[in-house]
């Protein structure tokens, strides 16, 4: 999934840090310094996805929010706060940013909640989004507002780390990801996170969404590279041809 990335960041050591993060995944990226730049900047390219600092000269981070929305302009803003008080993450929330991460962060997991916010407010091209945001993979449903999974009209129970690595899954649907990929979403939802973490992760959603776990037609290991969500009815034309 490849995107473009506005990053708003006054300190020119953090902004290059992301910027390196950002296009080692492939992602285009575009860097300013200030809070009126970042508008100009917002306006002129329709980025993808803004980073954007709270604390910037000329127009800090709630003000360029609270224009952009006024605007309607409608790009997902994830915002890097020193500000660690409640009041102050739920006003830029409250002004419409999507997402915040508190400094000083692990750029592991800043990648990892970019990453997220990108499959939440971007499609697969070609498909069109759900209405209602739930995300389809023939008869598997996961509805990341209510927290819920379907199968075939059968509710089925998830553990929050289950959850996450079907909902990474079921946002890109016959995409390959492999077991880094994943381990970034369980970032701070497992205390204890390795390979062998999403691999039982794997092997307990199985049991909950395979008509044989033994043998998975919907969730698919790709062997020597990690694994893929795909709807066996149309993965069944094809081991028939």
């Amino acid at each position: 999934m490849c995107a473009h990335v506005i990053i708003a960041e006054d300190d020119e050591k953090q902004a290059e840090l992301l910027r390196r993060y950002l296009e080692r995944e492939g992602h285009a990226v575009t860097a300013v310094g200030d809070g009126l730049a970042t508008l100009e900047a917002v306006r002129q390219q329709e980025p993808d996805l803004l980073v954007l600092d709270v604390m910037m000269p000329r127009a800090d981070g709630l003000d360029v929010v609270r224009i952009l929305r006024a605007e309607q302009r409608e790009v997902p803003v994830l915002m890097l706060t020193a500000r660690s008080t409640e009041d102050d993450l739920l006003l830029g929330l409250d002004l419409g940013a999507d997402d915040y991460v508190t400094k000083p962060y692990s750029p592991r997991e800043l990648m990892a909640r970019i990453r997220t916010l990108l499959r939440r407010t971007r499609r697969t091209p070609g498909e069109a989004p759900a209405a209602d945001g739930v995300l389809r993979v023939g008869g598997l449903s996961v509805d990341p507002v209510r927290h819920l999974v379907s199968v075939d009209g059968r509710t089925v129970e998830c553990t929050p780390g289950e959850f996450r690595v079907l909902g990474a899954l079921a946002a890109e649907p016959d995409r390959v990801f492999s077991r880094q990929q994943l381990l970034a979403e369980l970032h701070g939802f497992d205390r204890y996170i390795s390979d062998r973490t999403v691999d039982v992760h794997v092997m307990n959603l199985r049991k909950k969404i395979e008509p044989a776990p033994r043998r998975p037609v919907r969730l698919l290991t790709v062997f020597g590279v990690g694994y893929k969500l795909t709807d066996p009815a149309k993965a069944a034309p094809r081991a028939s041809s």
